[in-house]
């Protein structure tokens, strides 16, 4: 999808560029295929700040995505291609030959009028989902599971895609968009593809009224605060944060700290981690 650049006839507008949805972005979300959910602005149950930086934005509704391709052996048709709120990628309104309807991820390369379907037998084309045991070695893919039957969990955001690089007993081996490589149930059902939008990492909002719309509030450095609010904070002038190693607000180790936990049930399936973890 094309980006729209600004000329700077305001500051606001500077350096600005955003997706040119064209004509087909235009149409308003299904009604059925939509709910409101309260936003808690990075609160817990007690109304305690757990996530900093969240609050305000413009309101959304949710789109119900169908992560799982659960309608099996049954064509579709992509009626629209719609934004969402909620993510950087688009969605992909189907209607299925027996009237039911659906949101999809859209697969770049997908366009209105174009067919997908969910089935073992289905041909690899795009939108399409399979088993990984139907799909060939060096195919692009998208919306893995990593449980089968639960549904799409890794390969979601704008842009990003996995390849199917080795077959092994039953289990397939990918390679993630983070570079990590991954053992992952033959049985999980994957769509060919990579997610479309991929120009959604080169937008530049701006204006720091865009950043709010999009219900992200204003950031400070530890450095910039005084000693009560964070561990980096006082001194006079530019200094050092003062510790052996950078710090959370809460005074736990930070930037480059591995969190993942040692006895994680999916360990053995990951032959090669990502960068930093």
């Amino acid at each position: 999808m094309a980006t729209r650049l600004y000329e700077t006839y305001t500051l606001g507008t500077q350096n600005q560029n955003t997706t040119q949805f064209g004509e087909w972005g235009k149409s308003k979300p299904h009604k059925q295929l939509t709910y409101h959910r309260l936003s808690r602005n990075g609160r817990n149950n007690g109304g305690i700040i757990t996530s900093k930086h969240r609050g305000g934005g413009h309101k959304r509704l949710r789109r119900k995505i169908d992560f799982q391709r659960n309608k099996l052996n049954i064509s579709g048709r992509v009626a629209s291609i719609e934004y969402d709120p909620n993510r950087n990628a688009f969605i992909c309104l189907i209607i299925y030959i027996d009237g039911d309807k659906r949101y999809i991820l859209h697969p770049r390369g997908i366009g209105v009028g174009d067919i997908v379907t969910s089935s073992s037998d289905a041909s690899i084309s795009i939108g399409n989902a399979l088993p990984l045991t139907k799909i060939p070695l060096g195919t692009i893919i998208h919306n893995v599971e990593l449980k089968s039957g639960k549904g799409g969990q890794s390969v979601r955001a704008a842009g990003t895609a996995a390849k199917v690089i080795a077959k092994e007993g039953q289990f397939t081996t990918l390679r993630l968009p983070s570079n990590e490589i991954r053992l992952i149930s033959q049985r999980c059902l994957a769509s060919i593809g990579r997610v479309g939008n991929i120009d959604a990492n080169n937008q530049e909002l701006g204006k720091a009224g865009s950043k709010r719309w999009l219900g992200k509030r204003p950031k400070v450095r530890g450095s910039a605060t005084n000693p009560v609010d964070h561990p980096h904070g006082g001194g006079e002038g530019k200094t050092s944060i003062g510790r052996k190693r950078p710090a959370t607000p809460w005074g736990h180790a930070a930037l480059g700290k591995r969190t993942r936990r040692k006895r994680r049930y999916s360990n053995p399936f990951i032959l090669r981690r990502r960068k930093g973890l």
